[in-house]
């Protein structure tokens, strides 16, 4: 698995994809949170909080997800090294694992920058220190989760095409219904949509940002991308 991670993680920063995804993230996290004179704007809000960047942040990785891993498998059935790679002494489920963690690793590279948000409200606030550490870190924890099973959902989608482009669409579609649309047709149904509103991604990921780490919430995560993970594996088998 090890060596999977590796060559994958290598193969990223070999090509752009690395410095354009890494790039754009803080990019446009800087433009909305720093630059634009909008509702976004942490020094709009008036409090000494990061928000606004958490509110943001999932919408970006929506995108950029999907960009990354696109090609991990698709790739290799375009070119058909699919088969070279099956036959090293190698488990599906390693194969699957090592591209899952090389892709989760370089989007918690792209997070790593933004820490310096943290240390900039630190002391921006009045007083200084004056932020909520706690809802901060469980927002962190929720981003990682919530990157880990986008992740997922992109590399079973890169194992349906060998376009890389239709990967990226239904990886997209997937990980928006997932992520807004649960709770948006929930939403219109009242009282009764609350139980469809729990199979929401947003719904478990505004629990951690608040604060308080539920297990409920952590099982979900890692419930959903070991879902992924497997049908991923099953699809990787009958290839």
């Amino acid at each position: 698995m090890l060596a999977i991670l590796k060559k994958e993680f290598n193969s990223f920063f070999s090509s752009p994809i690395a410095y354009l995804v890494i790039g754009v993230f803080l990019l446009v996290n800087g433009l909305f949170l720093w630059v634009f004179n909008d509702n976004l704007n942490i020094l709009n809000a008036g409090f000494a909080d990061l928000n606004s960047f958490f509110y943001l942040a999932p919408w970006l990785l929506l995108f950029l997800i999907p960009a990354i891993t696109m090609k991990s498998f698709a790739d290799e059935f375009s070119n058909g090294t699919i088969e070279i790679l099956k036959t090293r002494p190698l488990t599906d489920w390693q194969i699957v694992l090592g591209k899952f963690f090389a892709s989760l690793l370089l989007v918690s590279i792209a997070l790593i920058p933004t820490i310096t948000y943290v240390y900039t409200i630190h002391n921006l606030g009045k007083p200084i220190g004056n932020i909520d550490m706690g809802s901060t870190l469980g927002s962190y924890i929720g981003i990682f989760f919530l990157a880990a099973t986008y992740t997922s959902i992109g590399l079973f989608t890169s194992t349906l095409s060998k376009n890389q482009i239709v990967a990226f669409i239904i990886s997209l579609f997937i990980t928006f219904i997932l992520f807004f649309g649960f709770e948006s047709i929930s939403s219109s149904l009242g009282k009764s949509g609350y139980t469809l509103q729990q199979f929401g991604i947003n719904e478990h990921y505004k629990s951690i940002s608040r604060g308080v780490i539920d297990t409920r919430d952590i099982i979900y995560f890692i419930c959903v991308t070991f879902f992924f993970l497997f049908i991923t594996k099953q699809q990787l088998k009958n290839e």
